[in-house]
């Protein structure tokens, strides 16, 4: 368990993180949207997602700011898009509106929110709420059908984001259910893997983007990763144990997951580089407490003149 000294010295360190990288010139911020934390104990403390951007909103300047998904299942669509435009006016035009269709039981169990009977349904929300949302961004008026999930009636928001088109991400890699809303709809595509198996997504997105009708270039591919950063491959993975050690993270619980990077900055580029080549040209560094500045700069500074195309 943490004590508040605790939780007051991990707020500090979480500002002093984004506001550096804001100035080191990362494009994209994102926080998780959990209400139980999915690293460490979820007895751990993690704070609601949309409120915690509106903070970083005020915390940075040119950095644009997302949920690295929002869940569907938390809000109605509607709401989603209600506040998705809030943040864009907040920071002046830098919200991305991150949705996926969620997949954590226990959050919802505990918290009372209806978890449908299974993924598949889920996604069919999904497909629903997108729809809806994209409308009302774009100043469009939604009315829901009459067998759908959900209810609106001849709704509208105002005001409008600040861009003209706020972006959506989607986060997922289903097939045939996911796949088809990101080419329907997403700006941004969130998935993780190896280069082969998310160059065989990339693959089926560009299927289902023929037959929606959709240019596939208009999406950008976006691959999530925890990136370390040494002068050797050794002390990178000493650093990482050291922080997985602090959040109640055995290593066995990282066995076999291939999005844990660590490496010197030659590594981490020839990595991203196999990425690229798979139609990835966006990387996004996942970043445990207590936020590691060298990996930051050594991003920017290093690795990110390698792969620039």
């Amino acid at each position: 368990m943490t004590n508040r000294n605790d939780e007051s010295q991990a707020r500090i360190d979480l500002t002093a993180a984004l506001r550096w990288a804001d100035r080191l010139g990362f494009d994209t911020l994102w926080t998780w949207d959990h209400l139980y934390p999915i690293v460490g104990s979820w007895e751990g403390p993690i704070l609601e997602g949309y409120t915690v951007l509106t903070g970083w909103a005020m915390a940075t300047e040119q950095i644009r700011l997302g949920l690295m998904v929002g869940a569907n299942t938390f809000r109605e669509p509607t709401l989603t898009a209600k506040i998705a435009t809030t943040l864009d006016h907040v920071s002046g035009g830098r919200a991305i509106l991150g949705i996926g269709g969620a997949w954590m039981e226990p959050e919802h169990q505990a918290f009372g929110i209806d978890f449908g009977t299974g993924f598949g349904q889920r996604l069919d929300w999904l497909a629903e709420a997108v729809a809806a949302i994209r409308t009302l961004l774009d100043g469009g008026e939604v009315t829901s059908e009459p067998d759908g999930r959900y209810a609106f009636d001849h709704l509208r928001i105002r005001p409008l984001p600040v861009r003209p088109h706020l972006p959506i991400m989607i986060g997922g890699g289903g097939e045939k259910k996911t796949l088809r809303i990101v080419a329907q709809h997403a700006d941004l595509w969130n998935v993780f893997g190896a280069p082969e198996i998310v160059a065989h997504k990339n693959e089926v997105l560009r299927a289902h983007c023929r037959d929606v009708g959709r240019d596939p270039e208009a999406i950008e591919r976006t691959l999530g990763c925890k990136i370390t950063i040494r002068n050797t491959e050794t002390e990178a993975r000493r650093v990482e144990r050291a922080l997985l050690e602090h959040n109640r993270t055995p290593m066995s619980w990282i066995e076999g997951d291939d999005s844990f990077w660590p490496g010197t900055p030659e590594q981490i580029a020839e990595k991203m580089t196999a990425f690229q080549e798979a139609g990835f040209q966006t990387v996004i560094a996942e970043m445990a407490a207590p936020y590691d500045h060298e990996t930051l700069e050594r991003l920017i500074g290093e690795v990110r003149p390698m792969v620039t195309v």
